[in-house]
């Protein structure tokens, strides 16, 4: 059993050309998000969001990971991440509690065999509001390249009661990215004799 969805939306973009330059091959980013009732809405101030989590994430998780695996194939994705964003008349953590636990997270990590967390947002948004997706390499958070956002909007959601919970994917990073990685910094720091301090 899964939380109630309203609808589901995708979004896809491709980048062809970036900084006047053409990529030595396109990247595509893509959303998928549900916008579900938020179970907490109405209820004052909940104590335990746990029933719910255990109940819910779960298959929430698994349903869109899915659809995104249906329109981008889990091999090719290289960069990923999570978003979640509340109506007015839930809490930051009715947001948190969906997408901040392995129920609901470890379904997309499994389906893309990743080794990094999954970067995230988290907010409180009228309809209408940007939904940003921030992604990181799937197997490396230090690889710089795929530091990437993926930024779209349904007109119609969240209303006060519901929630948008979303992921998204990309096949690549930056097209052209020359701002090195956490590994060369930390060489050229070490080499300059920063202890960091």
């Amino acid at each position: 059993m899964s939380f109630e969805i309203r609808k589901i939306v995708s979004y896809r973009e491709t980048t062809f050309i970036e900084g006047g330059r053409a990529g030595d091959r396109p990247v595509t980013m893509l959303g998928i998000a549900a916008v579900v009732t938020n179970p907490w809405a109405g209820r004052g101030f909940v104590e335990d969001l746990k029933p719910e989590i255990r109940q819910h994430c779960s298959a929430l998780g698994e349903e869109i990971v899915a659809r995104l695996l249906r329109e981008m194939p889990g091999e090719t994705i290289e960069a990923y991440g999570k978003a979640a964003v509340v109506g007015a008349e839930g809490e930051i953590e009715h947001a948190s509690a969906i997408i901040h636990t392995l129920r609901f997270g470890n379904h997309y990590r499994r389906a893309v065999n990743a080794q990094s967390y999954l970067s995230f947002t988290n907010k409180r948004g009228a309809p209408g509001t940007s939904i940003q997706i921030p992604m990181m390499h799937k197997d490396d958070e230090g690889f710089r390249s795929h530091y990437i956002t993926l930024e779209m909007r349904i007109e119609d959601a969240p209303r006060a009661n519901e929630i948008v919970v979303a992921l998204g994917a990309a096949d690549g990073g930056r097209l052209h990215p020359r701002i090195g990685n956490r590994y060369q910094d930390l060489e050229e720091l070490a080499a300059e004799g920063d202890t960091g301090q």
